[in-house]
């Protein structure tokens, strides 16, 4: 039975119990419920946290934060759920980038991360490895969302709840709303200072990094693969699925992950 308490705002749900705690953050157009399987999976080993992103939740304030409030949130959950020990990170999205944020801005309190499907999306290399099609497609739908964030009301909604159909988006139709777009308003319009601050996502711990074949493009560099691939502890794990590969592969990706967990579960990896 998860617990539910209130975090710098957001309600924040934890349940299960274990040795280690693994937070888990959603991207667009998600909330904490994109995490059902992994949570049913892992909570009987694991304490697994979820939250719903700063204005996500149809139900909250809506408009959008500048990054650092986004991270400070994070911060804050993190310091008030396993304030003692060293936490894992899992990861999608957007919630990789908030997410990496984090754990490059405060590493020692970040044990291990899981990150599915978006490496270093704010790298050159990336942008390098991007065909002129693959640029044009990223940019024609995240300029809609940006703009329909911009429109806001009724037909923001509709132009948002249209895009999550066309991009096959596992969300309950009824939680996606105008509001979840502001990170792409960051991206394009520099809304709320934009992601000019976003730190190269080089971490120090070990990753285990998911994603799917199932695409038009990749949301990662090669060179970053060869990168991660080098060091000690990581995995790079390709799933035969699209963007969402916890729900498209979940019982592929919850084993493969339970295996790494396992691998890498010592008193150095927790405790540093």
């Amino acid at each position: 039975m998860a617990h539910e308490q209130m975090i710098a705002g957001v309600p924040v749900f934890i349940e299960g119990e274990g040795p280690d705690t693994i937070l888990m953050l959603h991207g667009w157009p998600d909330t904490h419920r994109l995490w059902d399987r992994q949570v049913a999976f892992f909570s009987p080993r694991h304490r697994c946290v979820t939250m719903t992103l700063p204005g996500f939740d149809k139900l909250a304030p809506q408009g959008g934060y500048p990054l650092a409030h986004v991270v400070a949130v994070i911060e804050k959950v993190v310091d008030t759920v396993s304030p003692g020990q060293k936490i894992t990170l899992m990861l999608h999205d957007w919630g990789c980038a908030f997410g990496y944020q984090y754990a490059m801005l405060h590493p020692e309190r970040v044990a291990r991360i899981v990150a599915i499907d978006i490496g270093d999306v704010n790298s050159p290399a990336f942008q390098k490895s991007l065909s002129l099609v693959a640029k044009g497609l990223v940019m024609a739908y995240q300029l809609t969302l940006a703009m329909a964030w911009t429109i806001g009301g009724a037909i923001g909604n509709g132009i948002t709840r249209g895009m999550a159909r066309a991009l096959q988006a596992k969300a309950d139709p009824r939680d996606v709303h105008v509001g979840m777009n502001y990170p792409y308003a960051m991206r394009w319009l520099k809304a709320f200072g934009g992601l000019a601050t976003l730190r190269p996502i080089e971490p120090v711990c070990p990753v285990f990094y998911a994603y799917g074949r199932k695409k038009p493009f990749m949301f990662h560099s090669r060179s970053w693969l060869t990168w991660l691939s080098s060091r000690a502890g990581n995995e790079v794990r390709a799933f035969n699925s699209g963007h969402w590969v916890m729900v498209d592969c979940a019982d592929e990706f919850n084993a493969a992950v339970a295996t790494w967990l396992s691998a890498t579960s010592t008193e150095k990896v927790l405790h540093g």
